[in-house]
C-alpha cells in the first residue's frame, strides 16, 4: 500500500515538473543577468558606442538609466550588447515584421478550363473572367482539356489559347508559353507590367 502511494506521488511529481518546462520561456534575447559572459561590447540607445565593459557594470549603467543591456550579436568577440527598453524592442520588433507583412503581395493563380470545342458564348464568358482576375493582379492558367481521339486534333487548342492570348493582350503577357501535361494543353498569363505614360518617361530622363 505505502509503495503504491509513493509510487504516484512520484508520477505526480514528474507529471508538474515537465508541463511547468513545457510552458517557461525565457526571452527572445539574453538580457540582464541572462548574459552569461564576463564582458562586452556595450553601445547605448543613440547608437554611441560605449566600448567594451564588465557584464555588471554594463547591467549597472542598464539599470540606472532605466533600460535594460540586450545581447544583440552573441558570436561577436566580446558579444555585442545595447542598452534599451526591451519591452520597446520587441514591440517595435513585432510592429515593423507586422507591417512588413501587410506589404507581402499575395498573387493567386487562377484556372479556367476550355474543351477543343469550346463555343462563342462559353470562350467569351471564361475570356471575361480571365480578364477580371488578371485586373485584381491574379495569374491566370488557361487550360485545354482534350479526350479519346481530340488528342488527334491538338491545333485546335493550340488555336483557342492563340486567340485567348490576342484577346488578353491589352491587360496580360504569357509567362508560360502553351504546354502540354498528360492529356491537357495549358499556358499561364501574368499581368502585364504598368508602363509609365510617355511625358513621366521623359522627365524621368531629364
Amino acid at each position: 500500500m505505502g509503495f503504491e502511494e509513493k509510487g504516484e506521488i512520484h508520477i505526480a511529481t514528474r507529471f508538474n515538473k515537465n508541463r511547468g518546462n513545457r510552458f517557461q520561456r525565457g526571452p527572445k534575447h539574453p538580457t540582464n543577468e541572462r548574459i552569461r559572459v564576463p564582458s562586452v561590447r556595450v553601445i547605448d540607445e543613440d547608437g554611441e558606442q560605449l566600448g567594451v565593459m564588465d557584464t555588471r557594470d554594463a547591467i549597472q549603467k542598464a539599470r540606472e538609466d532605466g533600460k535594460d543591456l540586450v545581447e544583440i550579436a552573441p558570436n561577436a568577440k566580446p558579444p555585442v550588447c545595447r542598452i534599451i527598453d526591451y519591452g520597446k524592442f520587441l514591440y517595435e520588433e513585432k510592429k515593423k515584421a507586422h507591417e512588413a507583412k501587410k506589404k507581402q503581395v499575395t498573387v493567386e493563380v487562377k484556372e479556367i478550363k476550355f474543351r477543343p470545342g469550346t463555343d462563342d458564348h462559353d470562350y467569351g464568358y471564361r475570356m471575361e473572367r480571365a480578364r477580371g482576375w488578371i485586373a485584381d493582379g491574379d495569374k491566370v492558367r488557361a487550360t485545354i482539356a482534350f479526350r479519346g481521339r481530340e488528342m488527334t486534333h491538338r491545333e485546335l487548342g493550340a488555336n483557342l489559347l492563340a486567340k485567348l492570348r490576342d484577346d488578353l493582350a491589352d491587360v496580360a503577357d504569357v509567362e508560360v508559353t502553351p504546354k502540354m501535361e498528360g492529356y491537357q494543353m495549358f499556358v499561364i498569363f501574368v499581368p502585364k507590367k504598368a508602363k509609365l505614360p510617355a511625358k513621366a518617361v521623359e522627365k524621368k530622363i531629364e
